[in-house]
């Protein structure tokens, strides 16, 4: 169950806010070069960073993108789990791989579900995000076990020794 205070007008005003402001402070680009990627104003932009104005849902998306940021994975993240771990996933691959996951995930399941998609039951949530996580965690090994194989081998055949 969602706390209502989290949801609350004032604690998303100022969360966002947080998020954008360390968007575009991190992304080493200028206000002004946000701005114009976002195609917002300057002004307007600038009144946004500061918390005098509320940024629409597009201006949002838009002054992430503008940041080189991952703009519907951040929201994303903000959204669903906290605006600490949307600000710390900020310019990371764990963002990009968050968004693509994300999307994707719909037509996964309705390919791997067919006709049992509306039988998922909400609880098993937590347990298929540590199986998910776990999955890939398995993967990550897979393939530096591969790397090193292949290092190796390469190593051996232009004349290098046993590490």
């Amino acid at each position: 169950m969602t706390e209502t205070n989290g949801i609350s007008e004032a604690h998303i005003k100022a969360g966002v806010s947080m998020l954008l402001n360390q968007a575009a402070s991190t992304s080493g680009r200028s206000q002004v070069r946000i701005a114009s990627e976002a195609a917002i104003d300057r002004g307007t932009m600038r009144r946004i960073l500061a918390g005098k104005r509320e940024a629409t849902v597009s201006e949002v998306l838009r002054i992430l993108y503008g940041t080189g940021a991952s703009p519907h994975a951040h929201l994303l993240l903000y959204l669903a789990a906290d605006q600490g771990r949307a600000s710390s996933w900020l310019q990371t691959d764990l963002a990009l791989f968050f968004e693509e996951l994300v999307r994707n995930l719909p037509s996964a399941l309705e390919t791997q579900l067919g006709d049992r998609l509306h039988d998922v039951k909400p609880h098993w949530a937590g347990g298929t995000a540590k199986r998910v996580a776990r999955l890939l965690a398995e993967h990550m090994d897979d393939l530096a076990r591969k790397d090193a194989l292949l290092g190796d081998g390469l190593n051996r055949t232009h004349g290098g020794g046993y590490a």
